[in-house]
């Protein structure tokens, strides 16, 4: 699918984006009792009469594609149909929503309180709330809305809510059904929970997938659900899943709806609730467990300031367009509709196309505050930190570099730098400390509570630096491509573009697990990347080749440094294989003994790359090894085994340390 087909590629400076409304200004001004029971009637899908939940779930359990499945689940496992029946309906018991209105109205009620003592402001773009509103009365609506943090759903119903428009149902996992009273009370409010995994259950995935697509089909209300299936605890958007994707669009696939709108929502946070909570699970403390208890816990967050909140409702996009072209669906025909079909490889590949372009949609509809572009700068000079004054400059510097990259920014026009850059250190001064006009991370000190040994004093460090990382990732979007490009030049044999390009490949796909890169798309994104610094005065491309202008002498090694954290992180995983891998490492093991020789290289002085003991990042590039044939998965009984090929991966550590052959055949074997 090409890019264009759903955002500008050439010049995003030039994308006209919407005026935005903070939704809790009228809420400050007004009772919150009069907006929880005002009068609420949203448009309807064909202005049709909403379903009750308990007609849902009959028409579900009455479906053919069900019955086929519970015929067959009756055949392969000799239970009579009665029994896989009563089966198919407890699981849709479990999971079904069950929506009501007054339930709605606690909600809004409790959120409205929550929100404003939380929250400076939320803004909105109302232009997108009134691209909704036509796309709902129109087509079944699903909305994928960004995920960073648990407040997304609630702020998206409460949006709705506010608007006047249709609720959605919404994907939830089981986890929140340990939440007793909070759980249902989600339910009420129109959540579904689903397994995080199905395994091979067939009844389950039957019982799920008709569940979802009668809603569609019926167009009861816009279906919700998160494309990147867990919260981001990087803030770099995840790779999509694409199961509920391939759920959504299957009713367009099979002619039983004209058109089905997906919505792309952007939601961007100056400062996100699980900060510290996120670095720490990416160091290895467990994930608490969601529970009523741990809510009422966590009421202390009430009392802080998170700064402003914006949420980007983008343009819908018609998978009617999407598909025109690529997807014949005339194979749909081939078999009675109610008889479950695997999706085609054609079919799949264009689901997983649609899926990375929509992520993109969200990345470049996020709004970014200035403090993203303080705490990239200050990622950059962790161990010495930076003065005020220069940082100051400094964040001026990059403001206008990712302006002209397209970045989508929230900076106060009619306030100095240094009074915007000041703004953003107190709001976030739990991170960051201002002591004599130096500027650097906030981190306990060796001696004080909790942080007796080194290998604490490292722990307390690390979650500092992971926090501010994922301020800086929310950036990363913007220079990802020209930043690919800086490293390729930098270590390519010569200026030639040929050359400059094949370096570029070999990063692109090395790093197609850690950033959206839509796949096949490596010339556009080269290209992409090629135009933004020759618009942005950094190189200049000549007969010989492409050329660093005096500009970019400034520039390039800025987007270089961007990329270094990666990069060493790869690098340190590629070493601990080769190192000190066993013949018998388990999946399981990896990341915990990854972890450790990270640690063990800290205390020696041999690596100040924090982001190195991220689990993410050490996931991210154990899939790239995967990928590229470097450790192979060997199934036993009981254990996944990694085999280990280390010629490929010392070869792997050697290029990303800069040492790229020059040679073709050689890179493009890697």
């Amino acid at each position: 699918m090409a890019s264009k087909s759903l955002y500008s590629q050439r010049d995003p400076v030039l994308k006209k984006r919407d005026d935005f409304e903070d939704v809790l200004e009228e809420r400050r001004n007004s009772s919150d009792i009069r907006y929880a029971f005002k009068c609420y009637a949203p448009v309807l899908y064909k202005s049709l009469n909403p379903c009750k939940p308990s007609m849902l779930k009959t028409i579900v359990l009455q479906s053919d594609p069900l019955q086929y499945v519970i015929n067959q689940v009756s055949a392969d496992s000799g239970e009579s149909v009665e029994l896989v029946q009563e089966e198919a309906a407890a699981i849709l018991e479990e999971m079904a929503h069950r929506q009501q209105l007054s339930t709605v109205r606690f909600f809004a009620f409790a959120l409205s309180k929550a929100f404003k003592s939380l929250f400076r402001s939320v803004c909105v773009n109302e232009e997108g709330i009134q691209r909704l509103q036509q796309a709902i009365h129109e087509h079944p609506v699903v909305l994928l809305p960004s995920h960073r943090s648990y407040m997304d759903f609630l702020m998206m119903s409460y949006i709705l809510y506010t608007y006047d428009l249709t609720l959605p149902v919404i994907a939830a996992g089981m986890d929140f059904m340990s939440m007793k009273f909070i759980g249902e009370m989600l339910r009420m409010s129109g959540a579904f929970f689903i397994r995080r995994s199905f395994g091979g259950d067939k009844l389950y995935w039957a019982v799920f997938s008709e569940y979802v697509k009668t809603m569609l089909r019926n167009g009861y209300a816009p279906i919700e659900f998160f494309l990147e299936g867990t919260r981001s605890r990087t803030s770099k958007s995840l790779t999509p899943k694409t199961g509920l994707l391939n759920i959504v669009m299957e009713p367009f696939f099979k002619g039983e709806v004209f058109d089905v709108s997906l919505v792309p929502v952007s939601i961007s946070y100056e400062r996100v609730l699980e900060e510290t909570l996120y670095a720490r699970e990416l160091l290895g403390v467990p994930k608490p467990k969601e529970s009523t208890s741990g809510l009422l816990k966590a009421r202390k967050i009430l009392s802080e300031d998170y700064g402003s909140m914006h949420v980007y409702f983008g343009q819908p996009v018609s998978v009617r367009s999407l598909a025109q072209g690529r997807v014949n669906r005339s194979e749909y025909n081939l078999v009675p509709r109610h008889i479950p079909k695997k999706p085609a490889n054609g079919i799949q590949g264009f689901v997983n196309d649609a899926a990375y372009q929509l992520v993109r949609l969200q990345e470049e509809n996020m709004v970014l505050k200035p403090w993203v572009l303080i705490a990239t700068l200050l990622m950059q000079n962790l161990e010495s930190g930076m003065e005020l004054s220069q940082l100051v400059e400094q964040t001026v510097w990059l403001r206008d570099l990712a302006r002209s990259f397209g970045a989508f920014l929230d900076w106060p026009e009619h306030s100095s730098a240094s009074k915007v850059v000041s703004s953003s250190l107190s709001l976030h001064r739990n991170l960051v400390t201002v002591s004599g006009g130096q500027v650097r991370l906030l981190v306990a000190q060796p001696g004080s509570a909790g942080v007796e040994s080194p290998e604490a004093a490292l722990f307390e460090l690390a979650v500092s630096a992971l926090s501010c990382a994922s301020y800086r990732n929310q950036v990363l979007h913007v220079f990802l491509r020209p930043a690919l490009f800086a490293v390729a030049m930098q270590a390519a044999a010569s200026s030639r573009k040929e050359e400059i390009y094949n370096c570029f490949c070999f990063l692109r796909n090395m790093f197609s697990n850690e950033f959206i890169l839509c796949p096949g798309e490596a010339v556009q994104d080269f290209d992409e990347a090629c135009y933004l610094l020759m618009k942005c005065g950094a190189v200049q491309m000549l007969q010989q080749g492409i050329v660093t202008t005096e500009t970019g002498q400034a520039t390039l090694p800025f987007l270089c440094a961007i990329l270094e954290p990666f990069l060493q992180a790869y690098q340190v995983v590629c070493r601990y294989l080769c190192e000190e891998a066993t013949d018998n490492l388990t999946e399981k093991q990896f990341i915990p003994a990854v972890r450790s020789f990270a640690v063990k290289l800290h205390l020696a002085g041999s690596l100040r790359c924090y982001e190195a003991l991220s689990s993410d990042l050490q996931k991210n590039a154990l899939a790239a090894l995967l990928r590229l044939n470097a450790v192979k998965k060997v199934k036993t009984s009981d254990q996944v085994i990694l085999k280990v090929n280390k010629l490929a991966v010392n070869s792997l550590e050697d290029t990303l340390g800069g040492k790229i052959p020059t040679q073709k055949p050689v890179l493009a074997r890697l």
